[in-house]
Order: structure tokens, then sequence, then C-alpha cells
């Protein structure tokens, strides 16, 4: 049986976010807008939806007088993730044709 996918995870923008904070302790939005390639304000969008989840902490500060955002997965946020992939290998594993 195939189990669901988180529906959270499932969108394209909030999983490469997810994907790109399991990596480092923490990132800017800049960062994440620009190597997601996505625009400010969807990005602003979907980062507040992670965060509604629990999957993320977002810290708003300013450094050299410039407003800094900076975003990092909490356990919750992590587990999300990696029970979200473990699902979706076993999409994959099921698809395949045994010899």
């Amino acid at each position: 049986m195939f189990k669901d996918l988180d529906p959270i995870l499932h969108s394209q923008l909030r999983l490469a976010v997810v994907s790109l904070l399991i990596g480092v302790k923490e990132a800017e939005f800049t960062f994440l807008r620009e190597k997601t390639n996505a625009t400010a304000g969807n990005l602003s969008v979907q980062i507040q939806k992670l965060k509604e989840a629990g999957y993320i902490d977002v810290e708003k500060k300013f450094k050299d007088n410039y407003p800094q955002t900076l975003c990092k997965l909490t356990p919750k946020g992590v587990n999300a993730f990696e029970e979200y992939v473990k699902n979706l290998q076993d999409y994959v594993g099921k698809g395949k044709i045994k010899k």
C-alpha cells in the first residue's frame, strides 16, 4: 500500500526550501530565493506555510542596517523531510518490475 505524501512538503517550492535547509545550519532568505529562483513574494508565502507547520524557524533581524531573514529547520521539519523521502522511495520501489 502507498503511504500518503506530506502535503506541506509536496509543493515544489516548499520541498526545495527544505531540501536546501537540510544540509545547512541556517540560510538567509536571499540565498533561498537565488537557489530556488522564486519570487520574493512567493517564497515568503511558502516560508510562512513551513513555519506554521512547525517545520522551520524564522528569525528576522538587522545586519548593517538591512533587514535579514534567517531560516532553519526544526527537528519536526527534519523528521517530516526524512519521512517524505522514505515514502517517496517506497513509491519508486513499488513501481519497479521484479524479475
